[in-house]
């Protein structure tokens, strides 16, 4: 009577498409500089990378994109280092 109802795969919010590595190159080609960190997280429903950059002027930036397609949805500077 009752189905098995965890047999599905995540749903495609959670399929990532593009790799880390892609989400990397894709920031540094917007800010380049030094890659401190990076971060996948759920915006809204939606996954991103956050990729933190720090420019040859000591300039930290934040650049979100997309997982599923790699676009660019914010370059933002960071004035808080924490």
């Amino acid at each position: 009577m009752y189905g098995n109802y965890y047999y599905h795969t995540p749903s495609s919010m959670y399929r990532q498409r593009i790799t880390k590595e892609q989400a990397q190159e894709i920031a540094l080609n917007r800010v380049p500089g030094t890659i401190l960190h990076v971060d996948m997280d759920l915006e809204n429903g939606v996954l991103v990378y956050e990729v933190f950059i720090l420019t040859e002027d000591n300039r930290l930036f934040e650049v979100e994109i997309l997982a599923r397609s790699g676009r660019i949805l914010k370059v933002e500077e960071e004035i808080d280092f924490d």
